[in-house]
């Protein structure tokens, strides 16, 4: 969940009128889901930027007249125009290497959300719905193969000292923050959850996090094209065995409606001393289509001048295009860190 400094309004304070809190008071979902559910962590979090979850994906369309402003502020796209584009053709991508001599990218990383179709969303979802979506899913990751191959380890078995080693080498995640606790995430934990990787780490899946999947393609350097193609390969392996919610205008389901359409981040570590420390650099980034970060996610600190830069769009855009602008737009800043 996106945050902000107070004082501010939140888009759930924008857009959930006294009209509109009573058009959809009596609403329910076909899992029961009452608007109560997908409001109660910006009721319970004043400083949250968004406020909204989807318990389950029917969600979006029940309670559509609150969903869609705030998509539409969020992502600046009118999903009711037009349809959302899908492409994860590797074939057009012609990327001439970012940082060759390997002085200014220290990591690449490209990842997605993913949902299972008839279940509801892990705000939403029941201890025993989250671990047949664990089986499910480590059904399906068993059939991966060569560099994708690897082991799941559930959070249940895990030694403490384990997984705080997977934690600190940031492969693991943590227990959701208290805009996540409050949306009902964090329920049961941490049953039916693990993370499965390659052997060489550098293909993972989080099960159960945020959203049913996340799948994450990384490696050390600036090979932006390989990342996504491990990517590519492993989504479309697990679209064999399993089927993730769809929307033809929304794109892919996720519980936070900032990570709908191609629910994908595709960011680099870079190092840019000079250029980070002119007053306009975040401005430099947002023009380039281009969202920055510190080193351990929002609201964190670069060091030594390295930070996350990540593709500002999710929703209205395909992945094709999003890698192709993230390379386009870091090869920009290497080039201003090289002038300055």
């Amino acid at each position: 969940m996106v945050k902000i400094a107070t004082p501010h309004k939140s888009l759930l304070d924008t857009f959930l009128t006294p009209a509109l809190r009573v058009e959809l008071g009596a609403r329910t979902t076909r899992n029961g889901f009452r608007l109560s559910d997908i409001v109660k962590s910006g009721i319970e979090n004043p400083d949250s930027s968004i406020g909204i979850y989807a318990p389950d994906a029917h969600s979006y369309a029940v309670f559509s007249p609150l969903f869609l402003p705030v998509i539409v502020e969020y992502h600046g796209y009118d999903v009711e125009k037009s349809a959302h584009k899908h492409d994860l053709d590797i074939s057009v991508l012609h990327l001439p290497p970012l940082d060759p001599e390997g002085r200014f990218i220290v990591s690449t990383r490209v990842r997605v959300g993913r949902n299972l179709k008839n279940f509801p969303l892990v705000p939403g979802i029941s201890d025993m719905q989250r671990k047949e979506v664990e089986r499910k899913t480590v059904s399906a990751l068993r059939t991966l193969k060569g560099g994708l191959a690897g082991t799941y380890y559930p959070l249940t078995r895990m030694s403490e000292k384990a997984r705080q080693k997977l934690v600190s080498d940031h492969f693991l995640f943590k227990q959701g923050d208290r805009f996540l606790e409050s949306a009902g995430a964090n329920r049961h934990w941490p049953s039916g959850r693990g993370i499965f990787h390659s052997k060489d780490k550098r293909f993972l899946v989080w099960v159960n996090e945020e959203d049913h999947l996340r799948i994450i393609s990384m490696e050390t350097g600036g090979n932006l094209l390989s990342v996504f193609e491990r990517l590519v390969r492993a989504i479309k392996t697990l679209e064999e065995k399993l089927v993730f919610e769809y929307s033809p205008q929304l794109g892919y389901i996720s519980s936070c409606p900032t990570n709908l359409g191609t629910a994908m981040r595709a960011s680099v570590h870079v190092k840019l001393p000079r250029l980070s420390a002119q007053k306009n650099f975040k401005k430099i980034c947002a023009d380039l289509g281009l969202s920055v970060r510190g080193l351990h996610g929002e609201h964190s600190e670069s060091k030594e001048g390295i930070f996350d830069i990540s593709n500002k769009r999710r929703l209205g855009i395909s992945e094709v295009e999003i890698v192709k602008q993230l390379h386009k737009g870091v090869e920009r800043l290497i080039h201003l860190e090289q002038k300055l």
